[in-house]
């Protein structure tokens, strides 16, 4: 199925739609590390990402014009420091706000279904109402804003628009959802917003797939059967069970059952090789480089080895501030090198980033899990089947 990705970052997403049956006619990026990293995986032969087209400048130069009607999938995560819990909240009032462009490729591209992501700040009370005019703007691309149109007023258009009924011209059946990464078996407590819209003449059904793991069937395994700590062979002696009464209850709720365990740091990162010790083939082993300086102080604790890593994080709170990092079993902590960083993200281990650890973490940090992406794009993808008769 033909697809469009805009957005890119590292292909996070690019690469979990692609594996969902979708071959990205062009993927999108400006920023310029994110490039290297993309054009060097390609230039390495990293499949799929060789046939990529990839546009390397300001999104609000692409002629959409150029790619040929038909479009199944439009798909990527526009830039989110507009509404980042670590930025500074401008929402439309920051020039990197890049939802206007997500709506005009909608508005050009015409595509029979689309997928966005963003970060969980952009749920805010604060944003509650601009949350509300970008849906329904996705909804109804073709009401545009106004030459010097205040977008209160925009959205009082749209709104009257929408309570009319009025089903004319192109539009969109819109919804969202808050999504935790580790619900889905994604090694991370990442909350994001996926936006999810099918075109209104194509009378489609579809749903959020269901949850799949669950934070109760991961106390049961190390708590209740143990299952856990035996398969990571470590002595029920040398760990502390925690006393809490929310454990207390799941010993006797077979219910816990129904969803596999949340999957942990540890789950993730055991069979690599520690990047203190060196003494590993790192051709074989890429951007497993230790880097010192891990530390904790106020809110900076980093992620606990038997749980889901925290959410990576890409501004001032992250790299800079040292919150990537893990707490080890002995309580030490240590950054996650760039391979774990991306495990953590579900890029496969043949992904090589090109750029400093710094830049690498920014672009990991920015990134969709491939996993999750690829599980929201398969259930976007068996519904387009339908509607193409497939």
């Amino acid at each position: 199925m033909r697809s469009i990705e805009l957005f890119a970052g590292a292909g996070g997403l690019a690469l979990g739609t692609h594996r969902a049956g979708f071959e990205h006619e062009f993927i999108i990026e400006r920023d310029r590390s994110t490039c290297i990293t993309i054009r060097t995986n390609q230039e390495r032969g990293l499949r799929p990402m060789q046939n990529w087209k990839l546009f390397g400048e300001d999104i609000r130069l692409f002629n959409y014009h150029q790619i040929a009607s038909g479009i199944d999938l439009l798909s990527g995560g526009p830039p989110c420091q507009p509404f980042s819990m670590g930025g500074k909240h401008k929402a439309y009032l920051d020039e990197r706000d890049m939802f206007p462009e997500a709506v005009r490729a909608v508005r050009e591209l015409q595509p029979k279904a689309f997928l966005f992501e963003n970060v969980k700040g952009l749920t805010r009370n604060s944003f509650a109402r601009y949350f509300t005019y970008v849906q329904l703007q996705l909804t109804y691309p073709e009401i545009e804003s106004k030459h010097d149109e205040k977008w209160l007023d925009h959205l009082s258009r749209l709104e009257q628009h929408h309570t009319q009924g009025v089903e004319q011209g192109l539009s969109y059946r819109v919804i969202s959802r808050l999504i935790n990464a580790a619900d889905y078996g994604i090694p991370q407590r990442r909350e994001r917003v996926f936006i999810v819209g099918f075109r209104n003449d194509l009378h489609q059904g579809w749903s959020f797939p269901r949850a799949t793991h669950s934070q109760e069937s991961l106390f049961w395994n190390q708590w209740v059967s143990y299952d856990y700590w035996n398969k990571h062979q470590v002595s029920r002696s040398s760990i502390l069970e925690p006393k809490s009464k929310w454990v207390d209850k799941i010993r006797t709720k077979d219910s816990v059952l129904e969803r596999l365990p949340w999957a942990t740091v540890r789950d993730t990162i055991a069979d690599l090789p520690d990047p203190e010790n060196g003494e590993f083939d790192r051709n074989n082993v890429l951007n497993h480089e230790f880097r010192p300086g891990a530390r904790v102080y106020k809110g900076h604790t980093g992620s606990p080895l038997d749980e889901p890593a925290k959410a990576l994080k890409a501004g001032d709170h992250g790299v800079p501030g040292g919150e990537n990092m893990v707490v080890l079993s002995n309580g030490r902590v240590r950054y996650f090198t760039i391979r774990e960083s991306a495990r953590l993200q579900c890029f496969p281990d043949d992904y090589f980033f090109p750029v400093s650890w710094t830049e690498s973490m920014r672009q990991l940090g920015n990134a969709v899990p491939t996993q999750l992406g690829y599980i929201i794009a398969a259930s976007i993808e068996k519904a387009l089947r339908i509607i193409n008769g497939i």
